[in-house]
């Protein structure tokens, strides 16, 4: 069996029966991407902020070892989202801040413009007040301007990940405000740019986020994409995943099969990781992006199922 490795455009290539799932090529100094990740600062994120003993065994009672603190659950998984986000981002450096601070809950506290090298020097032990309620338009409104600011340095497009354990108090306000944004990005006045929502634990309303998360605006399509984490260990990993497929490559652009036959129109948004179908027997599909044209051979495999048919001509 014949393996097709991918061409540029393209990093991944993947192809089981007639579905085609192919992954376009992350270069930030093209795409222009400023990251950003806001971690919930609420009351309820107390016990994952804590830090905890270290399990001690009997030899560390025996001899008096002294105790070690773990770091709290949240440190590890922004660290790790830090590194990795920074390979997306223009200059490797993401703006990173708690939300939902303070007494009103309504407060966003900076912790600073982070690189994504030597992530571990950075500690995140959680916001100095925390806050008694969840308000999310704030934070957006923090990205919108943050975003803005960066506009003359070269920032074209934004993405924004949201990290939160509980109930919106404000889901009616955030829902409005992204109307407000795609809005702008339409008209031209702001970047293109995606929210992130990713829900940690068994208290987030998941009804909720989905009533954010699905609605579509004209001329820019979804703002949003939410997950639910069981543990808060899970999160990284997560928003590894949503980055990826919610990453916007370019404006739009045109699948066709090798017979000029069009299988799928991306209108507002081309996006990091295409999804579609192909004709049998189709032997390549090209990618029409900008006036450009990129053509990607399908491997063999793609077209049959079992050892008897590999030698079969295709027509």
């Amino acid at each position: 069996m014949s393996h097709e490795r991918p061409v540029e455009p393209f990093s991944d290539l993947h192809v089981e029966g007639n579905h085609v799932r192919a992954v376009l090529l992350h270069d930030p100094t093209v795409e222009g991407l400023d990251m950003a990740i806001y971690m919930d600062g609420s009351g309820s994120m107390t016990e994952e902020y804590q830090e905890k003993p270290k399990p001690r065994g009997l030899l560390d009672w025996w001899y008096g070892r002294p105790i070690e603190m773990l770091p709290n659950q949240v440190e590890p998984q922004v660290q790790w989202m830090l590194e990795y986000l920074a390979t997306k981002d223009r200059n490797g450096i993401l703006r990173v801040a708690y939300w939902a601070c303070g007494q009103s809950g309504s407060e966003i506290e900076f912790v600073g413009e982070l690189k994504g090298v030597d992530v571990k020097q950075y500690k995140f032990p959680g916001p100095r007040v925390l806050g008694n309620y969840t308000y999310l338009k704030p934070a957006m409104k923090d990205f919108v301007n943050y975003l803005k600011a960066q506009v003359p340095n070269g920032a074209r497009q934004g993405c924004a990940v949201f990290v939160t354990d509980g109930v919106l108090f404000d889901a009616d306000k955030v829902k409005a405000y992204s109307r407000e944004i795609a809005r702008d990005i339409a008209y031209g006045r702001l970047p293109r740019m995606n929210f992130i929502l990713v829900g940690v634990g068994d208290a987030v309303d998941e009804e909720q986020m989905e009533d954010i998360c699905h609605e579509e605006y004209p001329g820019v399509g979804h703002l949003w994409c939410h997950r639910i984490a069981e543990e808060i260990n899970q999160v990284a990993e997560l928003v590894a995943v949503l980055v990826d497929e919610t990453m916007t490559v370019a404006a739009g652009g045109t699948i066709y099969d090798d017979r000029g036959n069009v299988l799928k129109i991306y209108e507002a948004r081309l996006p990091a990781v295409l999804e579609f179908e192909i004709p049998e027997g189709a032997r390549s599909f090209t990618l029409e992006v900008n006036g450009q044209r990129f053509t990607q051979p399908l491997p063999e495999e793609g077209e049959h199922h079992g050892d008897e048919d590999e030698d079969e001509d295709h027509h």
